[in-house]
């Protein structure tokens, strides 16, 4: 007689990698074929508050042979061609969903950039030129002043003691700011100015990111150009400093150090819109060309190209070894890269779940599998490689998101068109 799908059972045996409360029993019981994922949780959250009543519900994810589970247990069994009839061993992790939505951290203008780099601040970068530094939720500590246009982007280059800034801007410039992190927050922000503006671009500059050392910044721009500049005060070998007067509000002079690059790369043929700088001696960029270039910052020299089609808005390299490309634009689709395969440009990951250009997406730093992507359809999504599917979506912006990072490690800091920073926290990604 043939048993109705619906009654179907399975045995199955709940594994975690985590640490007790989280673990447990581990014997074999029996489940219904057709539960879900949601129903997993449960029976996962039951077997653990029988072993302490205290214990509060909460949501996880399951891996079979590796890979999230997003159907019903029966379905993934079938399409995997994983069988039913031997005990299924079933690993369950904490689901990266955000615990609590902060309040959000206003701005005067569209947020256009973000860096979360630094656990005891954010920076962020406005349309009305100032950037901004937050200790928290509405909590501002400093504004910079300086740019006379939008400012584009933003990094932390030195994230300890006497902490460096950089931003680059539409008004064709970089300046670099020394922010005494550890000041205390007062009812007024601090305002603080550029120790060195830093000139050589003949066209919009788009894109900054620091060399790990902190030493040395690169710069990409709409005249095609990625620059590399120095970040010290003091002049070093091919770095042409001037020093230059600029009066106060109080009529009295301070000196404001200038800078030149120390050299070019060159190679794109459109505008320049996303840089990292992984390794000392590799810089990776990002075109609206249709090409992610590989570069040796040494000797100048493009080492390698990745080409799609389409114009690249953003770019990030992380996952396993560090070596997994990320990147997005001008159409909905997140497509990862590994450089590590020769002779191929195809992606090794593709994700389609955006409705609208991807403006931003970005590596955990502390995990191979996950990361997150922002897009014009004024939604965040957080992945993960084992899934096809985002294993969370943020909405939280009322318009279009421009720019997103992590923060904390269980953070989410994303800025957009509605003039807000928003903080999603306790993502429970380690």
């Amino acid at each position: 007689m043939d048993v109705d799908m619906d009654e179907r059972q399975i045995q199955a045996r709940f594994v975690t990698k985590l640490n007790p409360p989280f673990k447990a029993p581990p014997s074999a019981i029996t489940i219904p074929a057709t539960v879900t994922r949601l129903g997993l949780s449960t029976i996962v959250n039951s077997l653990l508050k029988a072993g302490d009543p205290e214990w509060e519900t909460q949501p996880f994810d399951f891996l079979i042979d590796g890979e999230l589970v997003r159907m019903s247990l029966d379905r993934f069994l079938l399409a995997k061609g994983i069988s039913a009839e031997k005990t299924l061993e079933i690993e369950y992790i904490k689901a990266v969903v955000p615990r609590k939505e902060e309040e959000p951290s206003l701005h005067d203008d569209w947020v256009s950039a973000v860096d979360g780099s630094c656990s005891r601040f954010i920076l962020t970068g406005c349309y009305d030129g100032f950037g901004r530094v937050w200790k928290g939720a509405g909590v501002c500590s400093h504004i910079l002043e300086g740019h006379t246009d939008v400012i584009t982007s933003v990094s932390i280059i030195n994230p300890l003691g006497d902490v460096t800034l950089a931003t680059a801007s539409k008004d064709q410039t970089l300046r670099l700011w020394k922010m005494d992190s550890e000041e205390g927050v007062d009812d007024v922000p601090a305002k603080i100015r550029p120790f060195k503006i830093l000139r050589g671009h003949s066209a919009s500059v788009g894109s900054v990111a620091a060399q790990a050392s902190g030493s040395m910044i690169c710069s990409g721009s709409w005249d095609c150009r990625v620059n590399l500049w120095q970040t010290d005060v003091s002049s070093a070998e091919g770095d042409s400093v001037s020093i230059k007067k600029r009066k106060t509000k109080n009529g009295t002079e301070e000196p404001q150090l200038e800078g030149a690059p120390v050299s070019t790369l060159v190679g794109h043929t459109q505008q320049v819109s996303s840089l990292v700088w992984p390794e000392l001696d590799t810089i990776y960029s990002a075109s609206w060309d249709h090409t992610i270039r590989r570069w040796d910052a040494e000797t100048g020299k493009d080492v390698s190209s990745i080409i799609c089609g389409r114009p690249f808005n953003c770019l990030s390299v992380g996952g396993e070894g560090s070596t997994l490309v990320a990147a997005g634009g001008s159409t909905p689709i997140l497509r990862i890269w590994d450089p590590r395969k020769p002779g191929t440009s195809a992606p090794v990951y593709q994700f389609s779940s955006h409705t609208s250009w991807i403006s931003a997406c970005q590596w955990h730093s502390k995990s191979w599998f996950h990361l997150l992507s922002a897009s014009y359809d004024g939604k965040v999504m957080l992945w993960d490689l084992r899934t096809a599917w985002p294993v969370s979506v943020i909405e939280s912006h009322e318009d279009k998101v421009l720019c997103a990072d992590w923060w904390k490690e269980d953070c989410v800091i994303s800025g957009g068109r509605d003039s807000k920073l928003r903080i999603s926290s306790g993502v429970p990604v380690l």
